[in-house]
């Protein structure tokens, strides 16, 4: 009888320890130092309900502004490959995050190439997370993080959630300070089991999520 209740509160707790790991924004000890200030960020919902960490300054005005200087987007810190998450996929999901994510911004506001007084400044990551085996141990970082399903795990049948982490702001070319910053977890397709690759298919979906909730941004969503 006592094993059975201990056996019951060891799952309970193995299963509160998932829960915190499958938190929908980045926790704290997630942030990856891209951006230089976390503490004035705020939970919120993008234009399409996703939940995400954001601040806008209380003095931006998009009218201020006549174009956007667009900085390719890249992995912070630089992932080392793995034969889950290939060289391959890495550059694939980095390319098709660019190009949804420019895309996007060049509806807000025409791109430029070069600094104006009149310009915003966009620097975006895809950024290094924990990584989870059985959604208890932190063991390694990469730029997707995978979490290992906890009613599966008895099984042998391991389910690999995969989520995508972007860290993202706009500058003010004139005084070279953030006027918005937003830090976003999306969840992607699940893997099999932690030896089926990772694609930049598996994470499309997170990707064009982003690039949506960029067209539809109002900055009036302090």
């Amino acid at each position: 009888m006592r094993s059975k209740t201990l056996c019951k509160v060891a799952t309970v707790a193995a299963m509160l320890a998932l829960t915190g790991c499958a938190s929908k924004i980045a926790q704290p000890n997630q942030y990856s130092g891209f951006l230089k200030d976390y503490s004035n960020l705020k939970e919120t919902t993008s234009a399409s309900g996703k939940p995400e960490l954001r601040w806008i300054d209380p003095n931006y005005n998009p009218a201020n502004y006549d174009n956007v200087v667009f900085n390719p987007i890249v992995y912070y810190p630089v992932p080392k490959p793995t034969t889950q998450v290939g060289q391959n996929a890495l550059d694939q999901i980095r390319n098709y995050t660019n190009v949804q994510l420019k895309k996007a911004i060049s509806e807000k506001k025409p791109l430029a190439t070069t600094v104006g007084p009149r310009s915003l400044i966009f620097r975006g990551a895809i950024t290094g997370v924990d990584s989870s085996k059985e959604g208890l141990q932190f063991y390694e970082v990469v730029p997707v993080a995978m979490i290992v399903a906890g009613t599966q795990m008895a099984t042998g049948h391991r389910t690999m959630n995969t989520s995508l982490y972007f860290e993202g702001e706009l500058i003010d070319a004139k005084t070279n300070k953030p006027v918005i910053k937003v830090v976003r977890k999306g969840e992607g397709k699940s893997l099999s089991n932690e030896n089926t690759p990772l694609t930049a298919d598996t994470l499309k979906a997170v990707i064009d999520e982003m690039a949506i909730d960029a067209v539809k941004f109002d900055p009036s969503q302090k």
